[in-house]
């Protein structure tokens, strides 16, 4: 005959021990990673939510970055059209006093190629992380005048992700084009030489010293 001895009070004791033990390792493991579920046996379905939240999250960070420099380099072209458009204002205002008699149409004209370098060097220094809008070589292989800016980030109701951009055509904007047999606004006659008062056969952008009148 045999006998087994049985302690339910100590079985209780350590089934309430192991009990303890685990949920000292979750809180642990909560403390440790910042997570409530950490793992995917904590919950399956929550985990695989907040796995896809954290993915997502983590692109909408890159976006933001991809919005700061889109906007920023549109910012700079913009800026840099600001600037052309004021000294494009005092080339038309010397351009009108030129037809009074007596100005000097040479000192005038002198005034005028210093405002066409001041142009180029502004289409020059509009420059952000090595895109230029406003200073092009359509001549270059590489070149495209089709420019892409990150706009947004979604995911539709089957889960499916879309990444949003807005789709920007600079040769609308370019104002010079060291191609020589393509236009930039500034050089629509392929002549960077703008500006000016001439006659029917002087050169694009010269004062025509000899005869005033406008071509």
């Amino acid at each position: 005959m045999s006998s087994i001895n049985f302690n339910s009070a100590a079985t209780q004791a350590l089934r309430t021990l192991q009990q303890s033990n685990s949920q000292l390792d979750a809180t642990q493991k909560r403390i440790s990673t910042g997570l409530a579920i950490g793992e995917a046996k904590d919950n399956a379905a929550y985990w695989s939510i907040s796995t896809t939240l954290k993915s997502d999250n983590k692109a909408m960070g890159t976006v933001k970055d991809a919005l700061g420099l889109g906007a920023a380099t549109v910012d700079t072209a913009y800026q840099g059209l600001n600037a052309a458009k004021d000294v494009l204002d005092e080339i038309k205002s010397k351009l009108t006093a030129a037809t009074q008699d007596g100005v000097d149409k040479k000192a005038v004209q002198a005034e005028i190629k210093a405002l066409q370098e001041q142009l180029k060097s502004i289409a020059n220094s509009s420059t952000f992380s090595g895109e230029n809008w406003l200073s092009v070589d359509t001549s270059v292989a590489s070149y495209s005048s089709d420019k892409t800016v990150v706009a947004s980030f979604t995911r539709d109701a089957d889960g499916a992700v879309a990444l949003g951009t807005i789709d920007i055509n600079i040769s609308t904007v370019a104002l010079y084009d060291a191609n020589p047999n393509a236009s930039g606004i500034l050089n629509s006659r392929g002549n960077t030489n703008l500006g000016g008062i001439k006659d029917a056969t002087a050169a694009v952008g010269a004062i025509d010293t000899a005869n005033s009148t406008a071509g």
